[in-house]
């Protein structure tokens, strides 16, 4: 099954260097499932010449937000839309998650509680509690018609959706190493934008396992389910 990788954003510099951008990031989080990638740079205009490119489609996250405006997100919301229409998979990461959500009708805002940098526990549909690495202030704050709450906390109401057998979207990032995220926070510190007592608790955290290889699994069997075809 090939999967193609809409990179939505690139990493910082420092990390790539070390680490590799967002989409070998995916790679390495789906790998062993019998999936081929190929990576498309969507954030520099670089898109796929049709939604049958790939067997299904996997967006990522982005320092940009859904709402602003960036030459590649309209053309990203309208690939969305014609995917959906034609029930190709697709699974999207923070960005990703909110973009999808704007697309078929959802609202995406800054929220007014501020940031969840680090590792955070969500109660995830048929799980219970899960842990994963997440970086975002905006979020999904009005969900589109057709999509399911799965996963959510205090915090973050709507952090992970389902849309049928379509859509598979979640605000937090599996693909996030706790390695990364240490760099991350190291290189991103700045007190008048993050509380330093949150930077600190989550350099702390980066220590800690998470539920990274539980969210690969969930990804992977998604988009492998079988699919009748839809006729809207």
């Amino acid at each position: 099954m090939k999967i193609g990788i809409l990179v939505c954003g690139h990493a910082i510099d420092e990390v790539a260097k070390t680490h590799g951008d967002y989409g070998d990031w995916f790679v390495t989080l789906l790998a062993g499932n019998g999936f081929t990638f190929d990576i498309y740079n969507v954030v520099d205009m670089e898109f796929p010449a049709s939604i049958e490119n790939a067997d299904g489609w996997l967006l990522t996250g982005s320092r940009h937000g859904a709402y602003e405006d960036h030459p590649f997100i309209p053309p990203l919301e309208g690939f969305v839309r014609e995917a959906y229409a034609a029930s190709v998979p697709m699974v999207g990461i923070c960005f990703g998650h909110q973009l999808i959500a704007q697309a078929l009708g959802g609202k995406v805002e800054k929220y007014k509680g501020g940031w969840a940098v680090g590792r955070q526990d969500y109660t995830f549909e048929g799980h219970g509690p899960v842990a994963l690495n997440a970086w975002h202030q905006d979020q999904v704050m009005q969900l589109p018609k057709d999509a399911r709450v799965i996963a959510g906390n205090d915090f973050c109401k709507y952090a992970g959706l389902v849309y049928g057998d379509r859509v598979y979207t979640v605000q937090p990032h599996p693909e996030f190493s706790n390695e990364v995220i240490a760099e991350y926070v190291e290189l991103r510190r700045d007190p008048a934008i993050y509380d330093e007592a949150m930077m600190d608790c989550a350099i702390a955290d980066s220590t800690r396992a998470n539920d990274e290889a539980l969210l690969a699994r969930e990804i992977s069997a998604f988009f492998k389910q079988p699919r009748e075809a839809h006729n809207d």
